[in-house]
């Protein structure tokens, strides 16, 4: 399984952005997916993660109704809408997949198999 994200790039504040990731060798169906995000010396930070079926949780809530997931199963590929962005939305963005993960540990890293390369985002003010 590979997961190929895209879509970053240099915005300005307040801007939208979707990130895509799309998977191949395999496939989201069954799969929990998650975005993550690190910015320069700074930890991989949970964004937001989708469990299968589809229960849904968001990180911080500094990023609760501005960053928002999806999927398109028939696509193989999930997406991260970012919406008013802010200059501390800067970091490299990751997907990640698990084949088996309980909700509250959506949010924790080293609950997921395969990574992304992931896709710089960057803000400016």
């Amino acid at each position: 399984v590979q997961l190929q994200a895209s879509g970053g790039g240099l915005v300005q504040a307040r801007d939208s952005l979707r990130l895509s990731c799309v998977v191949s060798g395999g496939s989201f169906r069954g799969y929990s997916v998650a975005w993550f995000r690190q910015a320069p010396g700074e930890e991989r930070e949970f964004v937001v993660g989708i469990r299968w079926p589809g229960s849904t949780a968001t990180g911080a809530d500094s990023l609760k109704g501005r960053f928002a997931i999806s999927r398109d199963i028939t696509k193989n590929t999930v997406y991260l809408q970012m919406s008013s962005l802010k200059p501390e939305d800067t970091a490299v963005y990751y997907c990640a997949t698990a084949s088996r993960i309980i909700y509250s540990q959506l949010g924790v890293p080293s609950s997921y198999e395969h990574w992304g390369q992931g896709t710089l985002v960057t803000v400016s003010s």
